[in-house]
């Protein structure tokens, strides 16, 4: 009698479980494993499924079960391993495990297409192009770089390459393609061309970094966490490079995560200097068809080194040696919707499992990083100078009470700016705040732009000539005249990025202005080349938002102007204290990277404020460890566990109804040992049309709190106003909004 084969399969719909199917009658060339996608009927349709285990038996009647309909791979797309660090992440943060599984594939495969194969569009030097002449094109320069990469770099060229070396350039080879010197063509899998160069050796390493290589390469090849704690510009950065260098020494792969897609192209371009053999990004600015093979190239063990955001995390690699997390503190390791995961914090358990090394990097550590350093759970290792003898900059506090400015910047700030700038230096101007200004107002009878769909105001554009929610996304036209008394005298008030370029560029007309924030880097390869340009010092002025806080490296800035730091002291999330002093240090890390010395200014009415007295006087260290004993004192993480469980309705009185169910249904005795905090209104109560609430559980037990969580989940979604509302499960939420 042949054996009963039942595939248990992970499909994308928002249930909490696997299905159970028999296989298709002909299996053809597929590979019958765990790990190879399925395609399957799930109620009136088909959908893509993964193979997550393959059983002898099922708990439903056989009858009744519904066959695969295809395999659609050869061979898996996941290991073993793979699928039971994705089963673990979904348990971990309560979410439908088919979600995790098909998030973690590239989208293509998502829907059920093949497999991308080697060969991938290159261009090539057509007849015509190659007689050309290319100083004719000296008023194109980078028409002419292109023109000198192919001539120099004979053959057929795939994007990746051509991206390593001149930078992100769609739009110049479709002009060289329509100009007739360059043709496309197919270009068969082959490492970049990066592989060809001669690789630079790196600087001698410091005392400070040497100590702390030594210690990571001690701890051998196994599981250990090591919290790389280093102030800005202690070059973290050459250490990853070693870690790197001896972990593809042992023919081993390398993970590393960076918190922004800003902050890849400068990391490529330095890795690509220092490691042979190929580096695949992974990251969502790329193309589907970029990304995927970038996916493959990792799985398949092509890609040594794996550099990308957060999702690479999920990216199948083989022979994983090392895990780099750089600038480990980052909000933005914690996806805010969907799969609400912390990349940080699954990065540790993913080093745990395949029992490899695990380095979080940053200047400003998270408290709960820290924590666990004190705990012993990680290992605390730290680079206290600047690496080449540069020195750490000075601070200073500049009081603007009863100070007229204009567009957020003082006189004694614009004098300091012009006193740097005649010093052929570069200077950086913070602002968190893109737009022209945060709110319109008529100023006859007091209107103000508010949002029709959430509980805030709209930032006015005024290049665009738009009005801008920014929490959900609404936008409209700017009225000539105000909406309710028709009176056209509407004035903006406040300041953003928009605004402050505006001002500087009528006070400063001779000065290159470079601003950086997501409305001037939207076009896909903008943000690299402004940076590159910054560092050929084709701009003196820098201004941007906290995109410009984030591991850059800008050796001509000696003067950083932090513009507006009162709006992050007064927060009232318990976390506003950390997330400020953590921005400030970044921010101010900027200036003085080099030989020349820095200074960092910041403007605020509140001098006094203990949080700008301890970072100034004691610094970051001092900072941290008096938040970690508030923290303890009060019983917040990371001496305490949360779940925040988050409700939203079209009707007010809904997601109220939900959660006072939701608590109800935890039980008497299920709160022993818990806190329950709520329901309470969302900091922000109306959003994008939907009235929000929140209920707060919070345990010193991590364990205990797992256990009630995963019974009281099923049972959410059988309370009788669960169809009323939208909710989701946040399992160590970093923001209440």
């Amino acid at each position: 009698m042949p054996q009963l084969l039942i595939l248990r399969v992970a499909v994308p719909a928002p249930l909490y479980r696997l299905f159970d199917y028999l296989p298709p009658k002909e299996s053809g060339e597929g590979a019958l494993e765990p790990g190879v996608r399925v395609l399957v009927p799930f109620g009136r349709g088909r959908c893509c499924g993964v193979v997550m285990q393959i059983a002898d038996h099922s708990d439903f009647d056989l009858a009744k079960l519904k066959r695969a309909s295809a395999i659609l791979d050869q061979s898996p797309l996941f290991s073993g391993e793979d699928l039971a660090f994705l089963l673990w992440s979904a348990s971990y943060y309560q979410h439908p495990i088919g979600e995790v599984v098909t998030n973690a594939l590239p989208v293509r495969l998502r829907t059920g297409e093949e497999t991308l194969d080697n060969r991938q569009q290159g261009w090539c030097l057509t007849r015509e192009g190659e007689l050309l002449d290319i100083d004719l094109l000296g008023r194109a320069p980078r028409q002419r770089a292109l023109m000198e990469f192919f001539k120099t770099h004979k053959g057929c060229h795939a994007r990746e390459g051509i991206v390593e070396f001149c930078g992100e350039c769609r739009s110049i080879l479709a002009i060289l393609l329509e100009k007739g010197w360059l043709s496309t063509c197919q270009v068969a899998d082959q490492p970049p061309a990066t592989d060809h160069h001669r690789h630079i050796p790196g600087p001698e390493l410091n005392r400070d970094q040497q100590s702390a290589l030594s210690a990571i390469l001690e701890g051998g090849e196994g599981f250990g966490v090591h919290l790389l704690d280093g102030v800005t510009g202690s070059g973290k950065t050459e250490v990853y490079l070693k870690l790197i260098e001896d972990a593809l020494a042992r023919h081993k792969q390398v993970l590393v995560l960076v918190p922004e897609i800003g902050l890849t192209p400068q990391l490529l371009r330095r890795f690509a200097r220092r490691i042979p053999g190929r580096i695949s990004l992974l990251h969502s600015a790329l193309s589907k068809g970029e990304r995927e093979r970038a996916w493959h190239d990792a799985r398949l063990g092509r890609s040594r080194v794996i550099l990308g955001t957060r999702s690479a995390l999920f990216t199948p690699i083989p022979d994983l040696g090392l895990i780099i997390v750089d600038e480990e503190h980052d909000l933005s390791f914690k996806q805010q919707d969907g799969f609400r995961y912390s990349a940080r914090d699954l990065a540790v358990v993913k080093g745990h499992r395949i029992n490899c090394p695990v380095v979080l990097g940053s200047a400003t550590p998270s408290l709960e990083s820290l924590g666990n350093a004190l705990r012993g759970r990680y290992r605390h290792l730290r680079l206290q100078e600047r690496a080449g003898g540069a020195e750490k900059p000075r601070i200073d506090l500049l009081d603007i009470r009863s100070v007229r400015l204009d567009a957020g910047v003082s006189p004694t700030m614009l004098h300091l700016i012009q006193d740097e700038l005649m010093a052929g230096n570069q200077v950086l101007l913070f602002l968190n705040r893109r737009g022209y200004a945060p709110v319109v107002t008529c100023h006859d009878c007091g209107w103000i732009s508010v949002c029709r769909r959430c509980d805030a105001r709209m930032t006015l554009h005024l290049t665009s000539q738009i009005l801008w929610c920014h929490h959900c996304g609404a936008q409209r036209r700017l009225d000539p005249a105000c909406p309710e008394c028709g009176k056209s005298d509407l004035r903006p008030l406040g300041q953003g990025t928009e605004r402050l370029e505006e001002m500087l560029a009528q006070r400063l007309p001779e000065v290159a202005i470079a601003r950086i924030d997501r409305d001037s880097t939207r076009r896909k390869g903008s943000l690299e080349r402004l940076l590159k340009d910054i560092s050929a010092g084709k701009h003196s002025l820098l201004l941007g938002t906290q995109m410009l806080a984030k591991g850059h490296h800008f050796p001509n800035v000696t003067l950083v102007g932090i513009l507006d730091v009162d709006q992050g002291l007064f927060g009232a999330d318990y976390r506003a204290a950390e997330r400020m002093a953590q921005l400030i240090i970044q921010v101010a890390g900027r200036a003085g990277r080099a030989e020349k010395p820095g200074r960092v200014v910041i403007q605020t009415r509140h001098p006094d404020h203990p949080l700008l007295q301890t970072l100034i006087h004691r610094g970051y260290d001092a900072f941290a460890e008096e938040a970690l004993q508030e923290r303890r004192d009060v019983g917040y993480p990371p001496y305490s566990y949360q779940v925040l469980l988050r409700a939203e309705a079209a009707k007010e009185p809904y997601p109220r109804q939900f959660l006072e169910q939701a608590v109800a249904l935890l039980g008497k005795d299920s709160l022993q040992g818990l806190e329950v905090w709520g329901p309470v209104p969302a900091p922000m109560e109306r959003r994008a049309g939907k009235y929000r609430a929140h209920l707060l559980l919070q345990s010193a037990d991590r364990a205990l709190l797992h256990q009630r969580l995963a019974r009281w989940v099923c049972g959410l979604h059988e309370l009788p106003s669960s169809r009323r509302v939208r909710w989701s499960i946040d399992v160590d939420p970093q923001e209440m909004y």
